[in-house]
């Protein structure tokens, strides 16, 4: 099954790769003389006279792009084991080819982050701690990618999806595996949801959501192969998704990402937190309002909107796979949250 989903996963890349433009003017607007091009998930390696480069196309705005530098710059101020984008010939840090907007990034080096690992775990959640410290102060230009505040409204729109999933589903005439294992565990992660909004709530959520030195750049995407090591050094990668919010946001992304596939084991999620606090800080309201946020179902919740939504262009056989992983470890993850809702910082 493994090696199905991997292929899916290499077709989605294929697919999307195809849609680049390869041209040597594409590359001299940039300066670069380039040898050679090798596919790389979602972008090109470029073998360049100056040095190996990344091509990628940008598929959001061009003031989304220009948040990400501006954030990013922000960062390398003080850390700059992240990112960087190279210039046009012109000063532009993108090029528009036949309609479609190109950057060019310099290469990270690093292997990717392997979260069975407990020291890249360890090394990983240290690098977060930095890259919030760095990018403390931030003020954000572009009012969508700033979420502080506004957790619970989000929360609730999703509940609200998966609600809407529901009834798409329910009325289906013929229902098919995926529908039927949907149908049967949806009530029990809506009442995740609906716990989590209450926990927040009563937390300290909104209180500390007006105060900056909680809010930072957060990455909003630490899976895996967005975290490089390098030197016992974690990198980071792909910051297309990178919003200004509370730290925990992305302390809670990335204790889901790392726990979920390893029996949801408490000390991993524990330890996370600690290493996060040798470098940065959290105080006991944060940890709190941790609580909530890792209590919404967001892998359900993904894998509900990947179908549902058509997000994602995977074979049934993928979504129902990834599905069933999902429900299956419904027990692992009450324990896990019992565990933690007993933490105290």
């Amino acid at each position: 099954m493994v090696s199905k989903i991997t292929d899916n996963i290499r077709y989605r890349e294929k697919k999307f790769l195809s849609r680049y433009d390869l041209y040597v003017e594409l590359f001299e607007r940039f300066g670069l003389k380039v040898t050679d091009v090798v596919p790389l998930r979602n972008v090109y390696l470029l073998f360049t006279d100056n040095g190996k480069k990344i091509l990628k196309k940008v598929e959001y705005s061009k003031t989304g792009l220009e948040f990400i530098y501006d954030a990013v710059e922000y960062i390398r101020r003080s850390l700059d084991r992240i990112i960087s984008f190279n210039r046009t010939i012109e000063g532009e840090i993108f090029t528009i080819w036949n309609g479609e907007l190109y950057c060019i990034l310099d290469v990270v080096e690093g292997r990717e982050c392997e979260f069975s690992n407990p020291l890249d775990v360890s090394i990983a959640a240290k690098g977060i701690a930095e890259l919030h410290k760095a990018s403390e102060g931030y003020r954000c230009k572009m009012p969508e990618r700033y979420l502080a505040g506004r957790t619970i409204e989000s929360f609730r729109r999703r509940g609200n999806e998966l609600r809407f999933f529901k009834k798409l589903a329910s009325l289906h005439e013929y229902k098919n595996e995926f529908d039927e294992i949907f149908l049967s565990n949806v009530d029990y992660y809506l009442k995740e949801v609906e716990k989590s909004i209450d926990l927040l709530k009563v937390s300290p959520y909104l209180k500390i959501s007006g105060e900056e030195d909680k809010i930072v750049i957060c990455h909003h995407d630490l899976a895996h192969h967005n975290i490089l090591i390098n030197n016992d050094k974690a990198y980071f990668v792909d910051f297309d998704y990178a919003v200004v919010d509370l730290k925990i946001h992305d302390i809670c992304n990335f204790i889901n990402k790392a726990v979920k596939n390893f029996a949801f084991d408490l000390e991993r999620g524990k330890g996370i937190i600690e290493d996060y606090c040798t470098v940065n800080t959290l105080d006991r309201r944060e940890i709190e309002v941790l609580k909530a946020l890792i209590t919404f179902p967001e892998d359900f919740y993904n894998i509900s909107k990947d179908y549902y939504g058509r997000r994602k262009e995977w074979d049934e056989e993928t979504f129902l796979d990834r599905l069933m992983r999902k429900v299956e470890y419904k027990e692992d993850r009450e324990e896990f949250l019992e565990g933690f809702k007993a933490i105290i910082y």
